[in-house]
């Protein structure tokens, strides 16, 4: 047997071996009172002091938190203000712009149909001036041609200015005369 079974045995007392000795007891007690003591005033008070930072420093943490989620939700806000009149101040640049094109489309066909009246107008005066030339030095070449050819018909000479240039107006005007009766006869 085991010796505690034999000392057990000689005593003639029923110990219980999960039971310790009273002194073990009391010195245990006074032990853990003293530990306690000492815990209960030096290290828990540290302890509340560290855990009573750290919970400020969370609630400051979430308290400046709180306020930057608040503060990024304005500035989110009055971006997309600023966006919203950013938009709607290029929609008017734009139909401004549209605007101020179809006035300057417009008065460059003013300008470009005066332009083309203008040109049109000037080519009509030179067509004219020159039509008019061309008739001018036309009687005076027929009226000369036609001299010659009397000339040349008659067998004399008409040196006589007047006399020719009496004979060619008279010749251009009856050449005039029939030619306005061939125009309108037809």
């Amino acid at each position: 047997m085991s010796t505690f079974a034999v000392l057990a045995a000689e005593g003639g007392e029923d110990v219980n071996p999960l039971l310790p000795a009273t002194y073990d007891i009391v010195w245990s007690a006074v032990c853990i009172a003293v530990i306690g003591f000492f815990f209960w005033k030096f290290v828990l008070p540290r302890f509340q002091t560290v855990l009573s930072e750290r919970s400020e420093k969370i609630e400051g943490g979430i308290k400046r938190a709180e306020e930057a989620q608040a503060e990024a939700k304005q500035a989110l806000e009055q971006y997309r203000a600023q966006l919203a009149d950013a938009r709607q101040e290029a929609a008017k640049i734009r139909e401004d712009a549209r605007t101020q094109g179809q006035q300057i489309l417009a008065e460059m066909k003013t300008s470009a149909q005066a332009e083309s009246d203008r040109i049109v107008a000037s080519g009509h005066q030179q067509l004219a001036a020159q039509r008019q030339q061309i008739v001018t030095e036309l009687r005076s070449e027929l009226g000369r041609t036609a001299v010659e050819l009397a000339e040349k018909v008659i067998g004399e000479q008409l040196s006589d200015d007047v006399k020719r240039a009496g004979t060619i107006d008279r010749f251009l005007d009856e050449l005039d005369s029939v030619g306005a009766k061939s125009t309108s006869g037809k």
